[in-house]
């Protein structure tokens, strides 16, 4: 007779407390106290980074690739589109299941348009508010959040 449900069922069941572990775990709580913190505010930048971004799809966002030489049109909408849904996805993966794997795609995605924004719009290095050198500490932190002691076992 098979309780799994109740947690008294056949050996390799998932039971309660571990389905809460787990649930725990994919939703950040399974790390430090100190670095919950830290996830959590890089879910929310990728987030807030997708909705800024079609939110302002014929405002900075298209400004932003016009003073980079790129007019409007399919290039543009691809552009904005695309990194949009990269930033949604990997705020997502973040938040539903963080792991070692989704924080160095985090860090690669972040690498590539940090490469490809220095590539059309490089005077944004220079920009007062840091648009590109805030990735700085981003991939810091990325890079601290990937360490397997912070991953369960």
């Amino acid at each position: 007779m098979n309780h799994d449900i109740l947690g008294n069922g056949d050996a390799g069941q998932t039971r309660p407390a571990e389905m809460n572990s787990r649930l725990a775990h994919s939703m950040g709580s399974g790390l430090p106290p100190s670095l919950r913190w830290l996830h959590w505010s890089l879910v929310f930048v990728w987030l807030l980074t997708a909705v800024v971004s079609v939110h302002q799809w014929q405002g900075q966002s298209s400004e932003l690739l016009l003073a980079a030489g790129i007019p409007v049109g399919r290039l543009q909408d691809w552009l904005i589109g695309g990194g949009a849904a990269m930033d949604l996805l990997i705020g997502l993966w973040l938040w539903l299941r963080p792991s070692r794997m989704a924080y160095a795609v985090a860090l690669a995605g972040m690498a590539i348009m940090t490469l490809m924004a220095t590539a059309i719009l490089p005077s944004l290095w220079l920009h007062p508010l840091g648009p590109l050198s805030k990735n700085l500490p981003i991939a810091a932190a990325l890079l601290m959040l990937m360490q397997p002691t912070h991953e369960r076992k």
